[in-house]
């Protein structure tokens, strides 16, 4: 019983996730230049906002209002990562699935 291995079908495999990592790695990339951009904004915005505090109450004010903001923009920025990671975890188990068939 001889079997015959069909090496172009491995290459391909083996290209196609490549190139599927490759993608993950650029939207990851492009996620964190954009998380960045978002965390100098907020932080010059704030920064602004700061020059015009006057008493006591209005610092611990400024403080809750931004650190609630602080932690909903590290919030929305961790589920695009997560969504990125498990859109391309799913998408991975789909191409070696194909590939164990």
């Amino acid at each position: 019983m001889t079997n015959t291995i069909d090496f172009q079908k491995s290459f391909d495999s083996v290209k196609t996730l490549m190139e599927m990592q490759a993608a993950a790695i650029t939207k990851s990339v492009e996620l964190q230049k954009q998380s960045g951009e978002q965390l100098a904004a907020f932080f010059k915005t704030e920064a602004e906002k700061a020059k015009e505090l006057k008493t006591p109450e209005d610092v611990v004010k400024f403080n809750v209002e931004a650190n609630t903001s602080l932690f909903e923009l590290l919030k929305a920025q961790g589920e695009a990562f997560t969504s990125l990671a498990k859109e391309a975890g799913e998408e991975a188990m789909a191409e070696v699935s194909k590939i164990a068939k």
